[in-house]
C-alpha cells in the first residue's frame, strides 16, 4: 500500500451515471485487477475504485455515481488534488491466461478488464472480451477494447445494442482461461456456464481497504478471506456463491 497525492487532469461523463477520471501521480507498482481508495472531502470512508488503466504517468479510473461520495467525485474540477491509497489488493494472474483468454465485464466491472486486456494483447494473446450492460445508455469502452485488437461482443439485457440478453448468451466455449468482474448474479451464471478455470474479482463494501477492519470478509472453500486484502481477485473454484 502506498499513499499518494494525485491531481485530476480530466473528469468526464462517458455513459449514464458513469464517469472517467484521469489522475496524474505516482502509479508505480499498480497491477491489473488492483484498486485504489480515494479520500473524498466530507466523507468518513474512502471510496474504493478499480484501476482501469495506467499509461504515460496517468491513472485512469471509471466510476458510477451511486451515492453522495461518488456524486461529489463527479463534481470535482480539473486541478483538484486527491489523497489516494494505491497498490491495494491482489490483481489478476496473467501467467495462467493461455493463448485465448476470455474477459467478461458487467457494468462497472468493465474497467478492470481494460488494463488486463491491454497487457494480455501486449503478450500476444488472442483476447475475447464480452461486455454486459442493461441498455445502450450504459455502454462504454466498446471501441477502446476494439482498438486494442480484442474480439469484442457487447450484450444488453433489453437488446438495444449488441446481443440481446446476458453475457452468457455471447459465449462460445473456446476460451483457454477466463477473467471476470461484475455483479454477483452475472458471476454465478458465468461460473456455472464455463468448464475452464478462471479468476473472479469480487465486489464488497470496504471500510479500510487494506485488511484491518475485516468488514469485507467472504467465505471460501479454504476459509474466510478479506476481499480488500486476499482479493479482490480470487480463483473461481474456491468461491462459495
Amino acid at each position: 500500500m502506498k499513499q499518494v497525492i494525485f491531481e485530476i487532469k480530466s473528469n468526464e461523463r462517458i455513459a449514464k451515471n458513469v464517469y472517467r477520471m484521469l489522475l496524474a501521480g505516482d502509479t508505480t507498482g499498480i497491477l491489473p485487477g488492483q484498486f485504489v481508495n480515494i479520500r473524498v472531502a466530507g466523507q468518513f470512508l474512502r471510496r474504493p475504485i478499480s484501476v482501469c488503466n495506467i499509461t504515460d504517468g496517468l491513472l485512469t479510473i471509471i466510476y458510477k455515481v451511486v451515492g453522495v461520495g461518488t456524486e461529489a467525485m463527479s463534481q470535482l474540477p480539473i486541478g483538484t488534488q486527491l489523497d489516494i491509497l494505491t497498490i491495494l489488493g491482489n490483481g489478476y494472474d496473467l501467467t495462467k491466461a493461455g493463448d485465448k483468454p476470455l474477459l467478461v465485464g458487467g457494468g462497472v466491472g468493465v474497467p478492470p478488464m481494460y488494463m488486463l486486456a491491454r497487457q494480455l494483447r501486449e503478450m500476444g494473446k488472442e483476447v475475447k472480451v464480452i461486455l454486459g450492460f442493461n441498455t445502450v445508455d450504459e455502454v462504454f469502452y466498446e471501441n477502446e477494447f476494439r482498438a486494442l485488437g480484442c474480439d469484442v461482443t457487447v450484450t444488453t439485457v433489453d437488446g438495444s445494442h449488441g446481443v440481446k440478453g446476458f453475457v452468457t448468451n455471447a459465449m462460445d466455449g473456446q476460451q483457454s482461461y477466463y477473467y471476470t468482474c461484475g455483479p454477483l448474479p452475472m458471476i454465478k451464471a458465468l461460473i456455472n456456464a464455463l468448464d475452464t478455470h478462471g479468476e473472479v474479482s469480487m465486489e464488497e463494501r470496504m471500510g479500510c481497504g487494506f485488511g484491518a477492519c475485516m468488514g469485507c470478509t467472504i467465505q471460501t472453500t479454504i476459509g474466510p478471506k478479506r476481499v480488500c486484502k486476499e482479493g479482490p481477485v480470487f480463483p473461481a473454484e474456491i468461491l462459495q456463491l
